[in-house]
């Protein structure tokens, strides 16, 4: 065998066993890949260069500041006014309960644009509400499970920034629209059927609202949804940057939580910070030891072979974009959202772009498909947070979402072969 094919089993090797044992994914990375490159001969001082390198972007400071607005409007009572607003919208109707819940998580990820953040800040609200109302605990978890990834879909996304930067110049304010129509798709898609499932099972209708009611309740819901206006027409309108718009959105959910709903408490901040300063520890982690784990695979020329080999099984596009969902749905399910778009972008990009895919809309694919892993097992967070807040067993819950499943897939396969979805308004905003 070549020095290059010893490199390839060796860097691929340790890190999958690495993971079977197992050992956290930023270890794993950083050990397969200064492994590798102490066979290769390289120096392993490139190692600590890349990380740096990787790390040290104006648009990556984007990503604590999402963060950071996402957990202030969570403790801020955002999540309490969103569920009031969707339930004068459409709580009315029979099923009403579980087209709130869909339609909560479609305004709440426009702000935080965090599936786990979703589950864990709707779903302590939404599921009491639901099981007191009638409704079935597993289908009540399932659906809130389901629902929470169009947070990462609606923008603001920061899986999209995580994209831009893997893609290279792709334009954020793109991939935040192309991911807009695909989640709001979905959204729909959830909310038909749990009308069918709600007549099915004879679910309750909710109470009407009176118009007074209404009105008050859409007038407190606006000072939330206006956070994700003021991102995406600055970005949009070129007024800003995505990193200036997370910030002034920062600022913004600061005011309105503190000041205006006034359910922020000075003495909040503390845990608050701390809840951001460990998830951006986790994520620049990843991110960092990503770039390096990229590097190595790009020194093996992995892109390159990886492109051969599939236009070497068959040349036909529909064939080889299934069969690059399928590799990203299992990726998805054994590994986090954020390693795995810094490590198979750079070498699936190549690929899809010799179909002729635009890289906009193969960053909305991606991101959908890897939104089915967040509620898979075995490492499905946003799954694990839910039937952690809903008391119930991971199995009871994966077995009420096996069609719900099927619907994800259905819409990614719409996402994969009908471009306009996530290329239409893109281009219409921003040409």
């Amino acid at each position: 065998m070549t020095s290059q094919t010893i490199g390839i089993i060796l860097l691929l090797g340790i890190f999958i066993g690495l993971t079977i044992l197992k050992t956290p994914i930023p270890i794993a990375l950083i050990t397969s890949t200064a492994i590798t490159m102490s066979y290769l001969g390289l120096p392993l001082m490139t190692t600590v260069q890349q990380m740096a390198k990787q790390i040290d972007s104006f648009s990556l400071m984007a990503v604590p500041f999402f963060i950071l607005a996402g957990e202030i409007m969570g403790r801020g009572g955002i999540s309490d006014r969103l569920v009031e607003f969707a339930n004068a919208v459409v709580g009315r109707f029979r099923g009403g309960y579980a087209y709130v819940n869909c339609l909560a998580s479609m305004f709440f990820g426009g702000i935080s644009g965090s599936a786990v953040a979703d589950v864990s800040s709707l779903g302590s609200i939404e599921i009491p509400m639901m099981e007191k109302a009638g409704y079935d605990r597993d289908f009540s978890v399932a659906l809130t499970v389901t629902t929470s990834c169009q947070g990462v879909m609606i923008p603001p996304s920061h899986n999209m920034i995580f994209f831009a930067m893997a893609a290279g110049g792709v334009s954020v304010g793109k991939l935040f629209l192309a991911g807009a129509v695909p989640g709001i798709l979905l959204g729909l898609a959830l909310m038909a059927y749990s009308a069918v499932i709600s007549i099915r099972r004879n679910y309750p209708k909710g109470e009407a609202m009176s118009f007074k009611k209404m009105v008050r309740v859409t007038i407190d819901a606006l000072w939330a949804i206006m956070t994700t206006l003021i991102i995406l027409g600055g970005v949009i309108g070129g007024i800003f940057t995505a990193t200036e718009s997370a910030a002034i959105a920062c600022i913004y959910a600061f005011v309105v939580s503190m000041f205006v709903y006034k359910e922020l408490n000075w003495k909040d901040l503390p845990k608050l910070l701390s809840n951001v300063v460990n998830t951006l520890c986790l994520s620049f982690s990843l991110i960092a030891a990503a770039a390096a784990f990229g590097y190595v695979l790009a020194f093996l020329k992995v892109p390159a072979l990886l492109t051969n080999f599939l236009i070497s099984v068959t040349d036909n596009k529909v064939i080889l974009l299934l069969l690059i969902n399928l590799m990203l749905l299992f990726l998805g399910c054994i590994m986090d959202m954020a390693p795995i778009i810094f490590i198979v972008t750079p070498i699936l990009l190549p690929v899809v772009r010799s179909l002729g895919m635009d890289p906009v809309q193969f960053g909305a694919m991606m991101i959908l498909n890897l939104a089915v892993g967040l509620c898979t097992p075995p490492v499905g967070s946003a799954l694990f947070v839910g039937c952690a807040v809903g008391k119930i067993s991971i199995e009871r819950v994966v077995k009420e979402m096996l069609p719900m499943y099927l619907i994800m897939f259905t819409v990614l396969m719409l996402v994969t072969f009908v471009p306009a979805i996530s290329t239409w308004l893109p281009n219409l905003m921003m040409g």
